[in-house]
């Protein structure tokens, strides 16, 4: 389609609607002088008279009346286009999409997931769980929820829980059975539940600290996992130790079924943030996942 096929067709519209240059042109906020040449250019173009005008009335012709007639549905549908784009910018709509970890998804977002779809069922959420960090500049998402200390400072990023403290943890059983390690250096005489990092394919290397220094303790063991819910539940079942977050054992601390040690001896890290990029925050499909998050106590600062 030629660009200026389109010219003059609003005026067009307008005058066959109000049946009125007059009228026309204080409905389109231009003059009368401008609503005339445009209709006289449209006719032009298209080499017909699309309105018989005398000083006291305007009608349309027979090709005037057959294209208004062909332009109101088209008109129509593009008003009620141009309203639902609008509403990208009052309300939550369309698909929020959102990457994270595992141990976010099930600490973070799935408690607030069925209230969220209730209240905004014009949003679709897509929910990717991946371990490894994810550049959001790629486009395939809203925001992400990650370590502070990972996330890219040319984003925006809001805080979702404090600092994040760490221990080893075991079983009452186990403990009982091969004993409590004092020190870092004594997890070389114990079993230990592995984990492994989906993206990279790495192992988690377990980090101590003393007296501001850091080092690594290589432990062995006969369990790796990729999956943190089944490092806790094989430390639960006394098959090893595992080196986790609190907040992700927090329940199993809790309840007496995992019992930390070395806590001394790890530094915190950062929190989870959730990170997005800046022309994206004014979105309300994720201006709302925010407010909720605040509103149900999940630490948002």
């Amino acid at each position: 389609m030629e660009k200026d096929q389109l010219d003059g067709i609003i005026p067009f519209l307008s005058v066959a609607k109000h049946l009125s240059f007059t009228r026309a042109a204080l409905d389109l906020n231009i003059s009368s002088t401008a609503v005339s040449k445009a209709i006289q250019q449209l006719e032009q173009r298209h080499g017909v008279v699309l309105f018989q005008r005398t000083t006291r009335s305007v009608v349309l012709t027979e090709p005037g009346a057959a294209l208004f007639e062909r332009l109101k549905p088209a008109a129509a549908e593009i008003g009620d286009a141009l309203v639902h784009l609008s509403n990208y910018q009052t309300r939550p709509t369309g698909t929020l999409r959102l990457t994270m970890t595992r141990t976010a998804m099930m600490l973070l977002v799935e408690p607030i997931v069925p209230e969220y779809c209730r209240a905004y069922p014009d949003v679709t959420l897509e929910l990717s769980i991946d371990e490894g960090t994810v550049d959001l500049a790629s486009g395939l998402y809203d925001a992400g929820i990650r370590l502070g200390e990972t996330v890219e400072k040319d984003m925006v990023a809001v805080k979702l829980t404090p600092e994040l403290c760490w221990s080893v943890v075991g079983s009452p059983a186990y403990f009982a059975r091969a004993g409590r390690p004092r020190k870092p250096e004594e997890l070389t005489q114990h079993e230990g539940i592995l984990y492994r990092f989906v993206t990279s394919g790495q192992r988690h290397r377990w980090e101590f600290n003393r007296r501001g220094r850091d080092f690594i303790v290589d432990m062995t063991g006969r369990i790796v996992v990729n999956e943190r819910a089944s490092l806790l539940s094989f430390a639960r079942q006394g098959l090893g130790l595992a080196y986790v977050a609190d907040l992700e054992a927090a329940e199993d601390l809790a309840m007496g079924r995992l019992q930390s040690v070395l806590r001394d001896y790890i530094r915190p890290t950062t929190g989870l943030h959730l990170y997005f990029p800046a022309r994206t925050q004014a979105q309300p499909k994720l201006r709302a996942f925010i407010d909720m998050a605040k509103r149900k106590g999940l630490g948002f600062k």
